[in-house]
C-alpha cells in the first residue's frame, strides 16, 4: 500500500527572509506570482501524497486564506493553540507533538524546503524502517550531517566542527508511528528547542532508520536570495506560476 499522508511543519515566521516576512510567513512569499507553499503542495500531490496536514502558527489565518484561495484541501492544526506560544515550547519536533493519533506511515517535512516530484516519490517506502533524505553538500559544517554505516543511520551531528562526511539532512522524513514514542523521550537541546533530529537519533540507536539520497533537487527556502534561485529552477523545469 502506498503512503498517502504527509505532515508539513509551517509554524515559523522566517526571520532570515528579513522584510519579506514582515506581514506573512516565509511559506507565503511569492515566486513567479504564486506563494512558495503552492509549489511544495503541487509537487506532493504529483508524487501521490493526497492526505495533507499543515501544522501552522505564525499568521495562521493567512495560510488558511491561501488554502481556500488556491483550492487546496488540508487539515490545519495550530501548534501554538495546542502546545502554547513559541516562547513556552518550540522546535522542529513540536509539530508532531500536536499529532499523536497518526497510526499509519507518513512523510514529515519542513514547509520552507522544496523538493522535486521524483525525490518525494522516492520516500514512498512502506516498510518497517524510518527514513531520512540526505544530499551531498560542499559545506556540511552548516547543516546536520548524517552519519551512516551499511545503509543505516547511526546519528545526526548538528553543524559539526570536525569532518563527519558530506551527506547532510534535508528535513524530509518517512516515519512509522514509532516516532511518537521517541518524541516523549527527548529533552530540550542546548539551544532550548525540541529537535526532531534527537527523536530520529533515538530510533537510529535501535537500527530503525535508513537514508535515501536526494537525486534531483533540494533547497532550503530561507534567505532573500533564494527567491531568485527557486525562480530559476521553476523556469528551467517548466513549473510556471
Amino acid at each position: 500500500m502506498a503512503i498517502k499522508k504527509v505532515v508539513i511543519a509551517a509554524a515559523g515566521q522566517g526571520t532570515r527572509m528579513l522584510q519579506l516576512t514582515n506581514n506573512k510567513s516565509k511559506h507565503l512569499i511569492e515566486v513567479n506570482g504564486k506563494p512558495f507553499l503552492s509549489y511544495l503542495l503541487d509537487n506532493l500531490a504529483k508524487a501521490g501524497y493526497v492526505n495533507v496536514t499543515l501544522v501552522v502558527g505564525h499568521e495562521s489565518v493567512l495560510i488558511k486564506e491561501f488554502l481556500e484561495k488556491y483550492g487546496y484541501v488540508a487539515e490545519v492544526v495550530n501548534q501554538f493553540e495546542v502546545l502554547g506560544p513559541k516562547e513556552k515550547i518550540y522546535g522542529t519536533a513540536c509539530p508532531l507533538m500536536c499529532l499523536k493519533d497518526i497510526k499509519e506511515q507518513f512523510l514529515y517535512l519542513s514547509g520552507d524546503n522544496f523538493y522535486s516530484v521524483s525525490d518525494l516519490k522516492a520516500m514512498d517506502i512502506n516498510d518497517e524502517f524510518n527514513y531520512v533524505a540526505g544530499i551531498e553538500n560542499e559545506s556540511p559544517e552548516n547543516f546536520g550531517v548524517l552519519v551512516a554505516e551499511a545503509g543505516l543511520l547511526l546519528e545526526i551531528i548538528e553543524k559539526p566542527t570536525e569532518p563527519m562526511g558530506r551527506l547532510v539532512n534535508t528535513s524530509l522524513y518517512k516515519f512509522t508511528p514509532e516516532i511518537f514514542e521517541k518524541l516523549s523521550q527527548i529533552e530540550k537541546s542546548p539551544r532550548g528547542e525540541y529537535e526532531i533530529t534527537d527523536a530520529v537519533s533515538l530510533l537510529a540507536k535501535e537500527k530503525k532508520v535508513k537514508i535515501v539520497e536526494i537525486k534531483d533537487f533540494w533547497m532550503d527556502f530561507g534567505r532573500p536570495e533564494d527567491v531568485a534561485k527557486l525562480k530559476k529552477y521553476l523556469d528551467e523545469n517548466n513549473q510556471a506560476g
